[in-house]
């Protein structure tokens, strides 16, 4: 039975992970009943995936508003919703509920969240409790955020948790084939924004090691650059001898190309929810090194094999990277367990579309 119209909303100014997600979610869904993306005006999903999008047959509209709490969001999104008819909507994120809940008052709206990061402070106040009332469904991406989100989320009377994996966007198609590492030299790559956080820093540090045992590496960091952190991030970067092994590339599109010719996918992130470049690299048979906090330990206990560092340790992260270079060196094959295993928690589609479905009307 076909679903009633679905607004898929991502508001992100960045193309992150959250974005990505978004525009997977909607073109997934599209096949099944009319999808509207809801966007913020002149971002790169608004810019750049409108006309793609729109081929496909999925309505974009974009919002153009200065401030979480707006006037734009409220009135805009109301006329959206009453000239599509929307019945469902699939909001990617936080920070406007304010906003969405005034717009969507008075409607018949099956609101469904998805969230994709980690919550740091309790939303149980009573502002917070009514923003949240509405929420029909809390959707997770991995087990650690549903216990966040059970420890910091106001669930209304109605509202229900639900965990859907989120599926990957170069399987099965990309998978490499099996071929002997060369590591002369040793290819570490870290896809990510280029955050606070997001691992970046600790990479290059720990990047000391090799240069002082004489062993050739590239380090390549793929992802755009948060601004605020722009100078630190610079700062770090000019700072160590090994400055010319470090290639910073920004936004890129070839990252399936970049994961099949890197050895070790280096990502000491102090918190994620389910990190969609860490699966990735999983699934194409990299060495993963990262932190043991949120959702990495989880990918251990499905059965991936990872190096993990205890949190924050940059001392032990060095030593996971050296023993990550000995274990290729003595594994020169991609690792075809994890290969395997992504393919089956990970794909196809079909799964996460069931799923969704599940809950829209």
């Amino acid at each position: 039975m076909k679903k009633q119209p679905t607004a898929v909303i991502s508001f992100g100014v960045l193309f992150g992970g959250m974005e990505m997600d978004a525009l997977k979610l909607a073109k997934l869904l599209q096949s099944d009943m009319e999808v509207i993306l809801i966007t913020r005006a002149g971002t790169k999903l608004d810019r750049d995936c409108r006309k793609p999008c729109e081929e496909l047959g999925i309505k974009v509209e974009p919002i153009a508003f200065k401030s979480y709490f707006s006037f734009s969001i409220i009135f805009g999104m109301r006329r959206i919703i009453k000239k599509y008819k929307i019945r469902n909507v699939i909001f990617f994120g936080a920070s406007e509920m304010r906003s969405l809940y005034f717009a969507f008052l008075g409607l018949d709206i099956n609101l469904i969240i998805r969230h994709g990061m980690k919550k740091t402070t309790s939303k149980k106040d009573p502002f917070h409790r009514l923003l949240y009332s509405d929420v029909n469904w809390h959707v997770s991406i991995c087990e650690y955020l549903s216990k966040n989100l059970q420890e910091v989320i106001p669930f209304g009377k109605n509202s229900k948790l639900k965990l859907i994996y989120s599926v990957l966007r170069y399987l099965p198609d990309n998978l490499p084939e099996p071929e002997i590492r060369q590591l002369k030299p040793l290819k570490l790559l870290h896809v990510a924004r280029i955050a606070p956080g997001k691992g970046q820093v600790d990479a290059i540090l720990a990047c000391e090691a090799l240069h002082k045992k004489d062993i050739p590496f590239e380090l390549h960091i793929v992802g755009e650059v948060h601004v605020p952190f722009r100078e630190r991030f610079e700062s770090v970067l000019e700072s160590v001898e090994y400055r010319d092994s470090i290639t910073v590339h920004g936004f890129c599109n070839n990252v399936p190309d970049m994961l099949r010719e890197s050895d070790i996918f280096f990502y000491p992130s102090s918190g994620e929810g389910l990190s969609n470049s860490f699966i990735e690299a999983l699934a194409f048979g990299l060495s993963c090194i990262t932190y043991e906090n949120t959702s990495f330990p989880e990918l251990r206990d499905l059965g991936f094999i990872l190096h993990i560092a205890k949190d924050g340790d940059l001392e032990d992260l060095t030593e996971k990277l050296m023993e990550s270079v000995d274990y290729i060196r003595n594994n020169p094959l991609p690792i075809t367990h994890n290969i395997e295993l992504a393919k089956d928690l990970f794909y196809p589609p079909e799964r996460e579309l069931k799923q969704f479905l599940e809950i829209l009307v």
